[in-house]
């Protein structure tokens, strides 16, 4: 297990775009075990290779509560999106903070799994959340462009439930 730092907003790696991965290689696959493990550490439901300092445009997302179902985008596309949902957002990147959000409730994504397989998966909720938020980070945007009202503070408890969405 290797835990990377997580960058914190202001870090000027979160602020840039994300070139596309055209191979897997042994140190990007180190690189999506890497993530994980750093994700279920901090207790987020979604890690952007960004947020671990690699402009690499690879995303995991894990949402169920046990941990056990992880979900690899590497080179997302949305390609459909419908619905509105508002709610709660936070990011690993900006710990204890977080921000009510209007995200699409419904999205379609064509990505590559980690063998570099294209798939494409249909999310709604808060995988739909998710993926629109980790996607945005591939973009050099943080969810906090799209805050309503002002950003508050939540304890580590309420931080676990939103951060890394």
């Amino acid at each position: 297990m290797a835990l990377r730092q997580i960058r914190i907003m202001g870090d000027e790696k979160l602020e840039k775009v994300c070139r596309p991965v055209k191979e897997m290689t042994p140190k990007l696959k180190q690189l999506v075990q890497d993530m994980l493990d750093t994700m279920y550490d901090a207790n987020g439901v979604g890690l952007a290779a960004p947020q671990v300092g690699i402009l690499k445009r690879i995303v995991v997302i894990d949402i169920t509560e046990e941990q056990n179902d992880p979900l690899v985008l590497i080179n997302p596309v949305i390609l459909e999106q419908s619905g509105e949902q508002t709610g709660q957002e936070g990011c690993l990147s900006l710990p204890g903070q977080a921000g009510i959000v209007t995200r699409p409730n419904h999205v379609k994504v064509k990505a590559l799994d980690e063998n570099m397989q294209e798939f494409e998966l249909e999310a709604e909720e808060l995988l739909a959340r998710a993926i629109c938020h980790e996607c945005d980070h591939l973009e050099g945007i943080m969810y906090v462009r799209y805050v309503e009202g002002e950003l508050f503070e939540v304890t580590a408890e309420e931080a676990q439930e939103t951060e890394g969405e």
